[in-house]
C-alpha cells in the first residue's frame, strides 16, 4: 500500500526527479591524506596526533590541481553530477571557512579548492555536490578519548567536557551554512556519517535540515544525519524522521534486490563505489576494477532504481591517477554509444534475464547483454509484444523471431544478430551489448 499522504515522502519524489534520470555520479575523496596515501582514515588507523598529521597541512601544495580536467573525465566517462569531499573526517577544509584556520588558503596551495571546483564542473554542465563530514577529529570540542574511531581515543589527556560538545555543533552548522550561502546553488548535500549514540538529534538534525531547505530548498541530502554504509534509518519506514534524506547510501555494495521502504515502495538510493580499494589515494594499491565490472555494476544499479556515485582518489599533487582516467575513457566509450539505457531509466516491467539485465525508459526496453549465447538469445514472455529491436550502438537491425530450433517456446520472443538465426553469433560488444527494444503498447 502506497502511502500518498505522507509530505516528507512526496516533497522527496520531487526534489529526486535529476538524480533518477541522470543514475551516474562522480565521487572525489580528495585531502591531506592524499600525501601519506594510506587512505583517508590514515589519522584514526595509525592513531596520529594532530601533531604528527601537521606535516601534511605544511607541504600541502597540489601544484598539478585542475578540476576543469577532472570535470571533462567525469562528462567524458558519462557522469551528469559530482561530489567532493569539503571536508573530511581530519577537519582539513577545501574551502575559506571564516569558521577555522584550518583550512586550503592557508597552506601552500592558497586557494579555494572547493569554490574552483563548483566552477569547474558548473561549466561542463554537471550538478554539483559537497561531502562534509559530521565528524571532527581536528576540533578540540569534538568527542576523543573514549569515542571508538577518534585518534586519541585511547589517551586519557583528551578527555573532553560533554557539555562543550555544544560548540562543536555550532561550528557545524556553521560551516554548511557557508557553503550554502556563499558558494552558489548546490545540487546535493553529503553528510557522513553516524554511528553508536552519534545519530539524529546528537547532530541537533532537525534544526540543521530546517537551516538547509530554507537556504536551498531544492538541494537534495543523503541518509546519514542517522544513517551510515551499515545501516540506512528511518528512510526505510513509512514514516521517515525530518531528517531522513532524499536517498539511501550503499557503501561498496550494491543491493540484491535494490531498496523499498517497509511498504514495499521504492527507495532512490545510489551505491557509492571505488575504483580500487580505497577512497583517498593510496600509492600502493593497483586493485583497479575493470571498465567492464564497472558498467555492468552501474547496469545492476539502474536495473533495481538506483544510481552509482563512482570514487576517484586524486594524488597529493592533485591529479586523477592514470588508472583511473583510463578506465573512465573506456567506460565513456560505452557510454557514448549505449549512454540512452541508462539515463532516464529505471527498473524494468519484466523479470532479470539470464543472460544479462533489463533496464526500462517507457516503451523502450533495454537488453544488456554480458553472456554469449547458444543460437539464438531468448527474451522470456516478450511474444508478440516487440515492435523493433537495434542495436544501441549503431541502430542496426536485430532480427526478431522464433527460429525453427525454438518453435515450442510459444510466450518467448528472440532475437539474432544474423541469419540464419539459429547460428550462434559473437556478441558485438564483450563488456555489455545493448539491444533496444521498442515495445507494443
Amino acid at each position: 500500500m502506497t502511502n500518498h499522504t505522507n509530505p516528507i515522502i512526496q516533497e522527496r519524489k520531487e526534489r529526486v526527479q535529476w538524480f533518477e534520470q541522470d543514475r551516474f555520479g562522480m565521487f572525489i575523496h580528495w585531502g591531506l591524506y592524499a600525501i601519506p596515501a594510506r587512505g583517508e582514515w590514515i589519522r584514526s588507523t595509525e592513531k596520529m596526533s594532530i601533531q604528527q598529521y601537521q606535516t601534511y597541512y605544511d607541504e600541502f601544495n597540489p601544484v598539478h590541481y585542475n578540476p576543469r580536467e577532472w570535470a571533462k573525465a567525469a562528462k567524458e566517462a558519462g557522469m551528469k553530477y559530482a561530489v567532493l569531499t569539503a571536508k573530511h573526517h581530519d577537519g582539513f577544509c577545501l574551502f575559506d571557512s571564516k569558521l577555522t584556520d584550518y583550512k586550503s588558503t592557508n597552506t601552500q596551495a592558497g586557494r579555494d579548492l572547493v569554490r574552483e571546483f563548483l566552477e569547474a564542473f558548473r561549466e561542463e554542465g554537471l550538478k554539483v555536490g559537497l561531502y562534509y563530514s559530521l565528524i571532527d577529529w581536528h576540533h578540540e570540542d569534538y568527542p576523543a578519548y573514549g569515542d571508538r574511531i577518534h585518534p586519541m581515543r585511547e589517551n586519557e589527556a583528551f578527555k573532553r567536557d560533554p557539555n562543550t560538545f555544544g560548540r562543536y555543533l555550532d561550528y557545524m552548522h556553521g560551516q554548511v551554512r557557508e557553503l550554502l550561502t556563499d558558494y552558489g546553488k548546490l545540487d546535493l548535500m553529503w553528510f557522513d556519517f553516524s554511528y553508536d549514540e552519534m545519530t539524529g538529534e546528537k547532530w541537533r538534525a532537525t534544526e540543521l535540515v530546517q537551516m538547509i531547505r530554507e537556504l536551498q530548498p531544492h538541494i537534495l541530502i543523503d541518509n546519514r544525519l542517522e544513517g551510515s554504509g551499515e545501516q540506512g534509518g528511518s528512510i526505510y519506514t513509512a514514516n521517515p524522521s525530518t531528517y531522513s534524506g532524499d536517498f539511501a547510501s550503499p557503501e561498496q555494495i550494491i543491493p540484491p534486490r535494490g531498496l523499498v521502504n517497509e511498504q514495499g515502495d521504492p527507495i532512490p538510493w545510489e551505491a557509492c563505489i571505488t575504483l580500487n580499494n580505497n577512497w583517498g589515494y593510496a600509492a600502493a594499491d593497483r586493485n583497479y576494477k575493470s571498465a567492464t565490472t564497472i558498467i555492468r555494476k552501474l547496469v545492476e544499479c539502474v536495473s533495481k532504481n538506483g544510481n552509482m556515485l563512482l570514487n576517484v582518489g586524486p594524488d597529493a599533487k592533485g591529479a586523477i591517477p592514470q588508472e583511473s582516467l583510463d578506465i573512465l575513457k573506456e567506460i565513456g566509450d560505452w557510454m557514448k554509444k549505449n549512454g540512452d539505457s541508462i539515463h532516464g531509466c529505471r527498473a524494468a516491467d519484466f523479470p532479470k534475464p539470464e543472460w544479462g539485465r533489463y533496464t526500462q525508459k517507457g516503451n523502450k526496453l533495454y537488453a544488456h547483454l554480458f553472456e554469449e549465447s547458444i543460437g539464438p538469445i531468448s527474451l522470456p514472455g516478450l511474444a508478440d509484444k516487440i515492435k523493433s529491436a537495434r542495436l544501441l550502438a549503431d541502430g542496426s537491425e536485430v532480427f526478431v523471431g522464433r527460429p525453427w530450433s525454438a518453435a515450442e517456446f510459444i510466450e518467448d520472443a528472440f532475437i539474432s544478430f544474423a541469419r540464419p538465426e539459429h547460428f550462434t553469433y559473437p556478441l558485438p560488444d564483450k563488456r555489455n551489448t545493448v539491444i533496444e527494444l521498442e515495445l507494443i503498447i
